[in-house]
C-alpha cells in the first residue's frame, strides 16, 4: 500500500505539478500552447523525477529549468520574461504548499483518535490542495500585475532578485524544519517544528511576493509617466516654436501687405515708362517674397498652416507622396495647442508608418478636414505596412484632446491603409472649454 502511495504522490502528481506548472507560465506568457505539449511537460517532469534522485532546493531548481525550458523552446517567449514568471510560478507554487502543509501540521495533533494510517493518507492527499491555492494566486498576479505594457525587460533583473530570495530562504528555513525527522515505531515524527509560526512566515512569505510586484507596477508606472511627461515637454517646446513661427510669419504678412501699394505705384510708374524689363525684374522679387509668405497647406489657421507645411515638407524630402485639404474655422474656441497636438501626433505616426515600408510600395499622407455645423472633422490617411496596430503615447494625446471637446477619435484600419478620424465639437463659449486635458 506504501508504494502505491509513494509512486501517487512521487510520480503522478509530480507530473501534474509540473502541467499546472506550465499552464499557469503560459498563462503568464499570454501564450496558447496544443494540448499535448502538456502531457509532454507532465511526462518529462515524471522522467526526470524516476532518473534524478534529489530533494530540497535541487528538486525546486530543476522544476524551474524545466518551465524555463518549456517557456522558450516551446512557448517562444522573450527569455527574461521566462525567467522572471517561471520563477514567481516556482515559488508561489512552493508558498502554496508550504501554507497548507502548515495548516495539516496543525490540524494533525487533533487526528489521534482516528487510524493514523488513513490520517496520513488522507493528509498526503490533501497536501495537494495546495495547486489550487497557487492557482488561485497566479490567477491574482496575473490579474493585476503582469501586463505586457509593464514589464520592461531592462528591469526585470530588479524584480527576479528578490523573489530569488524569497525562493531560497523559504526552501532552506523549510529544509531545516521539516529536514530533521526521528522514526518510532513506523511513525515519522517532527522534531520542533511549530506548525502555527510556520503558517504565519509562508503566509509573510506570499504577502511579500504580492508586495513586490506592487511595488515593481508602481515603479514601472512611475518610469512610464516621467516618460511620458518628458514627450509631452518636447511636444508642448516644438509646438510653442511653431506659435512663434506663425507670429513671425504674420508681422511679414502684414508688413507686405502695408507695402503693397508702394510696390503697385513703383510697378505702374516703371510700365508708364516703357521700362518692361524692370517692371518685370520687380514683379519677380515680389513674387520670390509672396512665395516666402505663402503656406503649403491653407487651413486659415496660420500657427496649423505652420506646423501641417513643416511636417508635411518632411515627409515630401523622403519620398512620400503628400496631399492636403484641411479647412479651419477662422473663429472658434479650440486652441491652436490643441489643434497641433491633434496634428503633429498623427503626421509623425504617418510619417514612421511610411518609413516602415518597402521601397517599392506605394507611401501617401493625405489630410483632410471639413466642418458641418457645431463639428469639426479632421482625418489622416496613409499607407503602412500592415499587421496589427497598439496605439502609443502620441493616440492618447489625441484622444485626451478630443474628450476635452467632448468628441471622439476613432482607428480604422483596412489592407495597408491606416486611417485616424478626430470628432470635435466647436464650442460656443470660451468658459465651456476644460482648461486642462483630463
Amino acid at each position: 500500500m506504501i508504494n502505491y502511495i509513494d509512486f501517487f504522490n512521487n510520480y503522478v502528481m509530480g507530473s501534474v505539478q509540473m502541467a499546472i506548472g506550465f499552464y499557469l507560465l503560459t498563462k503568464f506568457l499570454k501564450k496558447k500552447v496544443k494540448l499535448y505539449f502538456y502531457f509532454f511537460m507532465a511526462l518529462l517532469g515524471m522522467a526526470v523525477v524516476m532518473i534524478i534522485s534529489s530533494s530540497g532546493i535541487i528538486d525546486f531548481l530543476i522544476f524551474l529549468l524545466l518551465l524555463t525550458g518549456g517557456g522558450i523552446f516551446i512557448c517562444w517567449g522573450d527569455g527574461k520574461a521566462v525567467v522572471l514568471y517561471a520563477a514567481l510560478t516556482v515559488e508561489i507554487m512552493q508558498l502554496s504548499y508550504g501554507i497548507v502543509n502548515s495548516v495539516l501540521g496543525i490540524l494533525y495533533p487533533y487526528m489521534h483518535s482516528f487510524d493514523q494510517k488513513s490520517v496520513g493518507v488522507a493528509f498526503m492527499l490533501a497536501g495537494n490542495l495546495a495547486l489550487l491555492v497557487a492557482v488561485f494566486c497566479c490567477y491574482i498576479v496575473r490579474q493585476y500585475f503582469a501586463e505586457d505594457e509593464t514589464l520592461k525587460k531592462q528591469y526585470v533583473l530588479m524584480i527576479l532578485t528578490p523573489i530569488l530570495m524569497l525562493f531560497f530562504i523559504d526552501k532552506y528555513i523549510s529544509s531545516i524544519i521539516y529536514g530533521t525527522l526521528t522514526i518510532t515505531d513506523g511513525r515519522v515524527i517532527t522534531i520542533g517544528a511549530n506548525h502555527f509560526q510556520v503558517l504565519m512566515m509562508q503566509l509573510l512569505g506570499m504577502a511579500s511576493l504580492f508586495c513586490i510586484l506592487f511595488a515593481y507596477k508602481k515603479m514601472l508606472e512611475s518610469f512610464r509617466l516621467s516618460t511620458e511627461l518628458s514627450l509631452l515637454e518636447q511636444e508642448e517646446h516644438s509646438l510653442n516654436r511653431y506659435v512663434e513661427e506663425a507670429k513671425v510669419h504674420y508681422e511679414n504678412t502684414k508688413a507686405f501687405r502695408h507695402d503693397v501699394k508702394n510696390h503697385i505705384v513703383v510697378v505702374k510708374g516703371l510700365l508708364q515708362k516703357d521700362k518692361i524689363k524692370q517692371a518685370l525684374s520687380y514683379i519677380g522679387d515680389m513674387e520670390s517674397i509672396t512665395e516666402k509668405l505663402s503656406f503649403p497647406c491653407s487651413t486659415n489657421n496660420p500657427v496649423v498652416d505652420i506646423l501641417v507645411g513643416n511636417k508635411l515638407s518632411i515627409a515630401k524630402e523622403i519620398g512620400i507622396n503628400v496631399s492636403c485639404c484641411l479647412l479651419l474655422p477662422t473663429i472658434c474656441f479650440v486652441r491652436d495647442i490643441d489643434f497641433c497636438i491633434i496634428l503633429s501626433n498623427a503626421l509623425d505616426n504617418a510619417v514612421q508608418a511610411c518609413k516602415c515600408m518597402k521601397d517599392d510600395t506605394e507611401k501617401y499622407i493625405d489630410v483632410t478636414g471639413r466642418i458641418q455645423g457645431d463639428f469639426i472633422l479632421i482625418e489622416v490617411k496613409n499607407s503602412y505596412q500592415g499587421g496589427r496596430f497598439r496605439p502609443g503615447t502620441g493616440f492618447s494625446n489625441i484622444k485626451a484632446v478630443a474628450e476635452k471637446y467632448h468628441g471622439t477619435m476613432r482607428i480604422k484600419t483596412q489592407g495597408r491603409e491606416f486611417e485616424l478620424s478626430v470628432l470635435l465639437i466647436i464650442p460656443q463659449q470660451a468658459e465651456n472649454i476644460p482648461q486642462q486635458i483630463c
